[in-house]
This record gives structure tokens, sequence and C-alpha cells, in this order.
């Protein structure tokens, strides 16, 4: 990504310094000064610095990092990984949901049910999608998605970033709750394989609606939680200002996940986060994604469900 172009964090302050001073040293080079040792040398410190920053990252800037704007999104990771992609719109019951995106399509030459909130990328394009923040429209669209998966043998794939469902009035007169709890069920119910992966924020029921998959993988520096540190916050302290101090004491982040048997798998992100190097992100996520798949090739319907179960039994029960 050009530097020009990169959105800094709070906690990224030093190393946009320093690569601010590269983009100085670069605009005198091309005046005919022969500086590329000190620029190499100060490229070398700002990626020592980024490493540093991200080796030791705390829940809250890994929500931060989890957030960020430039991060790789469902579209993203569709567009790179799945082949004759078909969307399908609508639940057939009210209408149409963009913040829950799906489709059939082809990933490495399979067929594949893919299925996740889509947050946007530009200010119109968050707006239709209402920020990744799915009405009951959208998780019955999902259950319609994995209904036909299932009746038709396809592996179903879901690519989970979302800060919640939408807690709107409508979406509540609607019945959000059931159509949570109905994608939920038809989740836990498939006798098809079903791959998750938190990309980015893995909030509340918004999430887990697509997230109870037979694998559950998780980026780095993504988050996953059964409610938002702000939310957090505002409940326990009635202050929604306090959310850094609920972050850091939740267990939101993959390393928590991996050690209390939620997730399976932790997908490393290049240094400084998955939204430096978005390609080769996507990359990682594929192969992650393949070997996840040929994990559970081979399986019956019963051992596809059984399996997936048990999964979720053990949470809580075997610490690792």
């Amino acid at each position: 990504m050009p530097d020009q172009m990169r959105s800094y964090l709070d906690f990224e302050k030093p190393v946009a310094e320093l690569d601010s001073k590269v983009d100085e040293l670069r605009a005198l080079a091309a005046s005919g000064t022969d500086i590329s040792e000190e620029v190499a040398r100060i490229e070398e410190k700002a990626a020592q610095a980024l490493a540093e920053l991200y080796a030791n990252l705390t829940p809250w800037q890994k929500t931060l990092v989890a957030r960020h704007p430039q991060r790789p999104h469902f579209t993203d990771f569709v567009g790179e990984l799945i082949t004759d992609f078909t969307p399908l719109a609508g639940d057939r019951k009210f209408g149409e949901d963009q913040a829950l995106m799906g489709g059939f399509g082809r990933f490495r030459g399979e067929s594949i049910c893919v299925m996740g909130q889509e947050k946007g990328n530009s200010t119109d394009s968050r707006i239709k999608h209402n920020f990744g923040m799915a009405r009951p429209e959208g998780y019955r669209k999902a259950v319609r998605l994995m209904e036909l998966a299932d009746r038709f043998g396809i592996p179903v794939l879901s690519l989970v970033d979302s800060a919640g469902a939408y807690p709107g009035i409508g979406a509540e007169e609607r019945g959000q709750a059931e159509a949570i709890a109905r994608s939920t069920d038809a989740c836990l119910s498939l006798g098809v394989p079903n791959v998750a992966i938190v990309t980015g924020e893995g909030m509340s029921g918004g999430a887990i609606a697509i997230t109870t998959a037979n694998r559950v993988l998780m980026l780095e520096h993504a988050i996953y939680s059964v409610i938002s540190p702000e939310a957090a916050s505002s409940i326990l302290w009635r202050d929604g200002t306090k959310a850094q101090e609920a972050a850091n004491n939740m267990k939101i982040t993959a390393q928590d996940m991996l050690r209390f048997g939620v997730i399976d798998t932790i997908l490393k992100e290049p240094v400084g986060g998955a939204h430096r190097d978005p390609a080769a992100m996507i990359a990682a996520t594929g192969e992650a994604i393949d070997q996840a798949f040929s994990e559970l090739r081979g399986l019956d319907a019963e051992a596809i469900r059984k399996q997936r179960r048990q999964k979720f039994l053990d949470i809580g029960r075997k610490l690792g």
C-alpha cells in the first residue's frame, strides 16, 4: 500500500513519523541529492519499530487494528479467492440486506457457498452495507444459503467481520433475535463441512450466527467476543469511555480464543497488520481455507455434525 494512502492508528505515531521522514528524504533525492544510505537506514528503523510495536499489542490496540478501515473485507476475499461467484439476494420473506452478503462460486475448482459481513470501504459503500451490521433479513438469507448448500452437498465458508447485528427498532420488530438463533441453528445442523474465519471484528450474536462451524479460524489481530468493549463499558461502569479498560480485561484476542478452545487456528498477519499487505493476507487465508476443508473431506453428514457438536460442547471444558 503506498505510504501516502496509508492510514495510521494513534499508537502507530512513532512509525508514522519515521515514514514521514522517509517521504521527505525521497522527495529530496528526486532533486538529485544522493541520500540513499540515509533513506535505507530510516526505512530499516521504521520497519523495526513497526515489528516491535506489533509484537506487543494490547487487546485494545488489537481492537483498533481489527477495525482498521483499510483491512481486507468480504468482497476483497471473494474477489481474489472465489471464481464464478454468483451472489444471492433476499430472504424471500421481507427483503435484501447488503450488510450480510452471500452466494455460490468455486474455490480452487470446487463448488462452495460463501457468506459474510461486508463493511464497505468508502462513505457511500459503508452506508450501503450498513457498516456490516446485518438486519434479520440478512440472517434469514444466510439460512436460505445454508439450506441450499446442504441440499446440494456444497461446503460453506463464512467470512466474519461485524461490530454486531443492527439494533434498530425495525430490526427488533422483524425478529432480530429469532433470526440470529435460526441462523446459528442452521450452522449447527449442516450436514456439509463449514469453515468460519473471523477477519476483523466478531462481535456478539451477529457474528456467532454464521461462525458456528466445524473449523473456526481467526486472523492474528482480529477480535471475537459476545459484546463490544464499548457496550461492556456502558454496562459495567455506566460509562462508554472505559472501552479500553474493558477490552484489556475481556479476553477478546485470537490468542485468548485459541487458549480457551473457541477457535482452532490463528492466521499470522503481515507485520503491521493485514491492511499493510492485503494481497499476502488473502493468499495466506486461501491456504488456510484449503487446509481446513481438506481435514473434513471424506466425512459423512453424521460425522460432520458430531464433530461440530463436540467442538462446541468442549468449549470451556478443555483449556489449551
